[in-house]
C-alpha cells in the first residue's frame, strides 16, 4: 500500500535542510539509522511520526528520476510477488533551487526494536538463530523466483538490519518458531532483465569525489553489485556482518545453521557449504570497501564545505564501528 506523502512539506524540508546538522534544519530531522549509501530519518513535524525517509540527491535529469521511480516500483512489486512482505511505501521527487532533483523514498516507520539488528541484542542466541533461519527462508523465495524467471532476476541485500519482525513486543522480546518478517531495504532496486542491470548504478557513486569515481567504479562497483544476485554470497554477507553488529561469537553457529538450511531446505539450488575462514575473509574485504567509500565521501564533503565554501548535498554518518 502506498503512503500518503506530503510533497509540499518535503519541498520545504529540502529547501531548509542542513546536511551537516540535519537536526538544525528549518524542519528538523531525527536520524533513525545509516546505510552504506543513504541515511534514514524522520521529520520532526506533526503527522510525520509514522514515516521514515531516505533522501537521494543523485539525479541530474528528470529522465533519470522517472526511470528510477519506475524501477523502484517494479522492484517492490516483484519482491511481493516473490513472497516477501514490505511495509507501506512510496517515493516522490522534489525539484531543488538549482534545478536538480532529489528523490525521497518513504516507508511506514516500524517499532525500532523490531528491526533485526536491534532484535539480536535483546533476544537469546536461540532467538537469533530462529530469526536468521526465517531470513534464510525469505531469501530462498528470491532465488526460487529467479529460478522460475530466467529473463528477470532480482538481487537483495540480506543483512540482518534489513529485516523486521512483524509482531514484536519490546517488553517481552521473543522470536517464535516461524516469525513473520518485513523486508525493508527496497530503495536500491536491483533488477536484471535479460542480463542487463535496470538500475543506473553509477548514480550511487555520485556521493564519491568526482575525480575518484573511476577508481570506485573500476575496483569495486561491479563486485558489490554482483554479490546481491548470488544466494551464497548474500548469506555470507548476512552472517559476516554479525562482526559489525558486535556479535561475532554467534558466527560459527550461524554458519552451521546456514549449511543445514542449504542441505535440507534449499538443496535444489546446489549451494556449496560455507566455511568460517571465507566468512572472516569476506568481512575484512567488505569492511575495507565501505570504510574507503565513506572516507572518500567525507573527503569530498571537506573539500566542498571547508575549501570551496559550498553546500554538500549528502547526509553522512559519523564513525561506523566494524
Amino acid at each position: 500500500m502506498a503512503l500518503a506523502i506530503d510533497r509540499e512539506l518535503l519541498q520545504k524540508f529540502e529547501e531548509g535542510l542542513d546536511t551537516l546538522h540535519p537536526g538544525n534544519s528549518a524542519i528538523p530531522a531525527a536520524i533513525l539509522g545509516y546505510g552504506e549509501i543513504s541515511t534514514v530519518f524522520q521529520l520532526r513535524y506533526a503527522g510525520q511520526e509514522g514515516i521514515a525517509y531516505k533522501r537521494m540527491p543523485i539525479f541530474d535529469t528528470q529522465e533519470q528520476v522517472e526511470r528510477y521511480l519506475a524501477i523502484y516500483r517494479d522492484y517492490n512489486q516483484i519482491l511481493k510477488s516473490a513472497g516477501l512482505t514490505i511495509p507501506d511505501h512510496d517515493a516522490v521527487s522534489i525539484r531543488t533551487q538549482n534545478k536538480g532533483a532529489v528523490v525521497y523514498a518513504a516507508q511506514q516507520r516500524l517499532v525500532p526494536e523490531s528491526i533485526g539488528n536491534k532484535v539480536i541484542h535483546i533476544v537469546s542466541g536461540d532467538g537469533t538463530q530462529r530469526l536468521v533461519r526465517a531470513v534464510l527462508h525469505h531469501l530462498k523465495k528470491v532465488w526460487d523466483f529467479n529460478a522460475d524467471h530466467r529473463d528477470t532476476r532480482i538481487g537483495i541485500d540480506g543483512q540482518i538490519s534489513n529485516w523486521a519482525l512483524q509482531q514484536f513486543d519490546p517488553a517481552n522480546p521473543q522470536v517464535g518458531e516461524h516469525p513473520a518478517l518485513y523486508y525493508i531495504d527496497t530503495s536500491t532496486p536491483m533488477i536484471r532483465k535479460n542480463g542487463t542491470e535496470m538500475l543506473e548504478a553509477d548514480l550511487f557513486l555520485k556521493s564519491a569525489p568526482s575525480f575518484l569515481r573511476w577508481m570506485v567504479r573500476w575496483f569495486f562497483l561491479q563486485d558489490v553489485l554482483d554479490r546481491y544476485y548470488d544466494f551464497r554470497l548474500v548469506v555470507i554477507d548476512l552472517i559476516a556482518n554479525f562482526h559489525k553488529e558486535g556479535k561475532a561469537d554467534l558466527i560459527p553457529g550461524l554458519i552451521t545453521l546456514a549449511n543445514d538450511f542449504f542441505e535440507q531446505d534449499a538443496r535444489e539450488h546446489g549451494i556449496k557449504p560455507l566455511e568460517l575462514k571465507e566468512v572472516e575473509s569476506y568481512y575484512k574485504q567488505d569492511a575495507f570497501i565501505w570504510r574507503l567509500f565513506l572516507a572518500l565521501r567525507k573527503f569530498d564533503r571537506f573539500l566542498k564545505t571547508r575549501i570551496f565554501r559550498g553546500r554538500y548535498a549528502f547526509i553522512l554518518p559519523g564513525t561506523i564501528h566494524r
